[in-house]
């Protein structure tokens, strides 16, 4: 029985040495029994491989107890089952933890975010979430159900929108194969819309003419009627007829009465031979039927290649003899002239504004070299500086080629320009603060291939909210 004992503690003895490789070895545990319990036990442990035996501890046991411990295994299963290795627990990967974590943690926080969170979600923090989404993702949020679609009407989203700084502008352009419909340019996505204005009349050219707060002004070729409409929500207006018809070309412009539409706002047209007429939405009535007053010119020769351009409540219109620039305070009602003259070999250029800095866009043109270039005005002076001009590698592209520029709007410091000649139709934008120049992908058909040339347009900020 000795013999056996002594080969029991010399198992034990390899056995913590082979666990411990050389460690200290940790604790043992030992409860204390009364000499007629069972023996205590020794638990040893393996930080490695976090294994775990059970072992009778022989120093505080006789021999004939350990035989008998080990004799009645058959009868007492559960001693083997205390010296059998604690299998180490099977490694798995990063994404098999986090696939299982997830499975149990999402059912119940779905379940609990269902009923006790989003149906107690406030409803001005809602909106105001909802506000700073890109418009195209908001108008594709508007789907999910009827109270988010009618979001729109809601006077507090509204506000909330009107309080955010304005978004990148788009631009509505109508194409010579079309001109019935619009084509609506995102330079965020640098992707082309093709909304439809149901309530524009259908038998007739309708020229987008001005925008403001993001409804934009529409006019009939004949010169007979105004319309103005949201292209995002198809909100609509017919304005009144005017008091009296002309029938020649008129500049349109448009001003906010406030910060948005829901204060109003004006549109204005004047004409060559100085006539004019201010529409307020607010009265839905044309006022202010009269002339430019008599230490003007007339007539007025008006550059209608060159978009008039609002800062704040003022319209500037570019002239063409004598050169310069006439403004008009929707405000105040005062008209103002401007003589400067325009950079040498310049042609075709417009008006633009970035900020309250009014700037001149053109093309340059010398000899057989022709390039798009910037000057901005100074206030001081009163003559224009160049200030930017598009990379030579581009305008190496126009050499020896007659080359026609038209401005398509110009919104927020960004400008969108065509430049045709026989053998190219090219979009390009102008960003005023970066001074970045960008190639804009054409206008295709819808679900088709065929590129459409863009024929004129006008910039807007574009607004879920904004009301006709």
């Amino acid at each position: 029985m000795e013999e056996e004992l002594a080969m029991l503690r010399q198992l034990i003895g390899q056995l913590q040495e082979l666990l411990h490789n050389g460690s200290p070895p940790l604790p043992s545990s030992s409860s204390s029994s009364s000499p007629s319990s069972s023996p205590s036990f020794l638990v040893l442990h393996n930080p490695q491989y976090q294994n775990g035996w059970c072992l009778p501890c022989i120093e505080e046991t006789s021999a004939d107890d350990c035989c008998d411990i080990v004799m009645a295994a058959g009868k007492r299963p559960g001693i083997f089952k205390m010296l059998e290795t604690v299998k180490p627990p099977v490694k798995r990967t990063r994404k098999e933890r986090n696939q299982g974590k997830s499975c149990t943690e999402g059912d119940d926080i779905s379940g609990n975010m269902d009923q006790e969170i989003w149906q107690e979600f406030p409803q001005d923090l809602f909106e105001a979430v909802v506000s700073r989404l890109p418009i195209a993702t908001f108008f594709q949020f508007r789907a999910v159900c009827r109270k988010w679609n009618a979001l729109i009407e809601s006077d507090s989203f509204s506000r909330c929108f009107t309080e955010l700084p304005q978004t990148i502008p788009w631009f509505y352009t109508i194409t010579h194969e079309n001109v019935n419909s619009g084509q609506v340019y995102d330079p965020s996505l640098k992707k082309w819309h093709h909304p439809i204005i149901p309530a524009l009349p259908k038998k007739s050219i309708v020229l987008p003419m001005a925008s403001a707060g993001g409804l934009v002004c529409f006019l009939d070729i004949g010169h007979r009627n105004f319309y103005v409409s949201n292209p995002l929500t198809k909100s609509f207006r017919e304005l009144p007829a005017r008091s009296f018809k002309v029938w020649s070309r008129v500049a349109v412009g448009m001003t906010l009465n406030g910060n948005s539409t829901s204060h109003g706002y004006k549109v204005l047209w004047v004409g060559c031979e100085g006539e004019y007429e201010v529409y307020d939405s607010l009265s839905n009535v044309w006022t202010k039927r009269g002339t430019i007053p008599s230490n003007i010119k007339l007539p007025v020769l008006l550059n209608f290649k060159s978009q008039p351009v609002a800062i704040h409540s003022t319209l500037y219109f570019m002239l063409t003899d004598p050169e310069g620039i006439l403004s008009y305070d929707m405000v105040s009602g005062k008209w103002k002239r401007f003589i400067i003259p325009g950079p040498p070999d310049l042609s075709d250029h417009t008006l633009a504004a970035c900020g309250e800095r009014l700037m001149l866009v053109g093309l340059l043109t010398k000899n057989a070299a022709t390039c798009v270039c910037i000057w901005e005005l100074q206030k001081m002076t009163l003559l224009w500086k160049e200030v930017d001009r598009m990379p030579n590698i581009w305008c190496l592209e126009f050499y020896g080629k007659h080359i026609r520029m038209n401005c398509l709007g110009n919104k927020g410091c960004l400008i969108l320009l065509s430049l045709r000649s026989r053998q190219m139709n090219r979009l390009i934008t102008y960003n005023a603060v970066t001074r970045e120049w960008a190639k804009v992908p054409g206008c295709t058909v819808p679900r088709g291939r065929k590129r459409l040339w863009i024929a004129c347009g006008t910039a807007f900020h574009p607004s879920p909210t904004a009301r006709a």
